[in-house]
């Protein structure tokens, strides 16, 4: 028992009779009383501006490092350190979890499956440990700045060698950052890796607005032509005057932005989900009707590919049409994960690697784990970014696969998981110039996060001739 319990429980026993025959005044009495309470108080005050202070988010918590005279165009240095009370609350919401009936099918074809969920969950509130993904982020050099109005946390490591390419890496929904820390250190340390010193990389990697640690917009406008803009004044304020750019799944949407703007000094792109759909093929996909005829068999298999990915994409649907009525995802941990895990790739919805990487433990080559699919749902979670990054659907009002017009330098890299295997033919005409081409037979649509011994190899190929 504190002496707060003491103070307020104990003395209601004390009547001032009691007070009277014990010799002691009431004014002494109360005296004595504050002697016990103003200390207890002013621990009680400390308490709580600590907890304030550890439950404020890291963004704001970076904000105020920074200070007013630091200008707008501060970076400041980053960790994360969530308060454990945040930890202790995820545990009991899991517990607490209200769980539906099983499916009445045997496949995952009503949704992620009850008993996937409730494994994940049972291992989620009893061993994972978030501290370990900290622990990996706070080895990165991590920052925020404000741009445009917005603060953006990104990581940056530089490379030990002097002539290393800045490149600059845009994740995807549901993704994060958590999607590229396994390629940071084959980029920027290529010896070590089966490349060559030549081919290193400083290499940045931002969180897109509403997701992880960067602000959440407070209005409308930020889509990927204004996080183009965004990482394009980014990499001017690190000081690169020549960089290229890289992203998968939304920061392939953001890449294509930047080749449409074109800034100074924005050498190429690389794309792993290339936007090379010809306009009638995307009329005919939009309009549900047949293929359009001559195609070849590559052209054909994709037309097929993109026929079954648009029947599997309700959740982009929901997000682009009412993001803010996903208020269960920002109260339940499990809602947050059966939604983050519900997308589809090539092998089907829920995405087969992801569902594959839930039953791995451990990887020596770097295919997804249990723990790493955890470390990103939990960033959601500790975050609450789940509705702030549902937003992004709703703000793009562009197509998806279909040509956008880059005219810059591109490389692209097919991986056979992703939602369709871009055709040279298409890719070609989609990227007039187009500096790298290369299908792997390995990999899908988070394939940073999947292959990222392969995806690193094939930045360094794709971007070669440009050093």
């Amino acid at each position: 028992m504190n002496y707060s319990e003491i103070a307020n429980g104990h003395t209601r026993l004390l009547p001032s009779k009691i007070l009277r025959n014990l010799g002691i005044s009431v004014i002494a009495f109360a005296l004595g009383l504050a002697s016990l309470i103003a200390p207890v108080q002013a621990q009680n005050k400390k308490s709580e501006i600590n907890q304030k202070n550890a439950n404020m988010s890291q963004t704001t918590a970076a904000r105020q490092s920074g200070g007013q005279s630091a200008g707008k165009e501060a970076i400041r240095p980053f960790r994360v350190n969530f308060p454990e009370a945040k930890l202790v609350d995820l545990r009991r919401r899991i517990a607490a979890t209200q769980w539906p009936e099983k499916e009445t099918v045997n496949d995952s074809s009503q949704g992620v499956p009850l008993t996937t969920m409730q494994e994940l969950a049972r291992y989620w509130m009893t061993d994972y440990d978030w501290r370990k993904v900290e622990v990996k982020l706070n080895a990165l050099p991590q920052f925020i700045t404000n741009i445009d109005g917005l603060d953006i946390h990104f990581i940056h490591v530089r490379s030990k060698h002097p002539n290393a390419l800045p490149l600059v890496i845009t994740h995807g929904w549901p993704g994060s950052i958590i999607e590229q820390m396994k390629i940071i250190d084959p980029l920027i340390n290529p010896a070590a890796h089966g490349g060559k010193a030549e081919d290193a990389f400083d290499v940045v990697i931002p969180s897109m607005p509403g997701y992880g640690f960067s602000g959440k917009p407070t209005s409308t406008g930020w889509g990927p032509e204004r996080m183009a803009r965004a990482w394009d004044v980014l990499m001017k304020r690190l000081g690169y005057t020549r960089y290229v750019a890289q992203g998968g799944d939304w920061g392939a949407f953001v890449v294509d932005q930047m080749g449409l703007q074109a800034p100074a000094g924005l050498l190429a792109i690389h794309t792993n989900m290339p936007a090379t759909v010809p306009a009638d093929v995307d009329k005919a996909l939009l309009s549900g009707g047949p293929a359009p005829s001559g195609l070849s068999a590559d052209e054909q298999r994709a037309f097929e590919q993109l026929v079954r990915t648009f029947k599997q994409v309700d959740y982009a649907r929901l997000m682009a049409s009412r993001p803010q009525t996903l208020y269960g995802i920002a109260d339940s941990p499990v809602g947050l994960a059966a939604w983050l895990l519900d997308h589809n790739d090539a092998d089907g919805q829920p995405a087969a690697t992801v569902a594959a990487g839930l039953n791995r433990k451990s990887s020596i080559t770097g295919e997804l784990t249990r723990d790493e699919i955890l470390d990103n749902i939990t960033l959601y979670w500790l975050t609450n970014t789940g509705v702030s990054a549902s937003r992004l659907y709703w703000e793009y009002k562009g197509g998806f696969f279909n040509t956008k017009g880059v005219s810059i330098p591109v490389a692209v890299s097919v991986f056979p998981g992703e939602q369709y295997e871009a055709p040279r033919s298409w890719t070609e005409r989609a990227y007039p110039k187009l500096i790298y081409y290369n299908r792997l037979d390995k990999g899908g649509h988070f394939a940073a996060w999947e292959q990222p011994q392969i995806f690193a190899a094939e930045l360094r190929a794709a971007f070669k001739s440009l050093r």
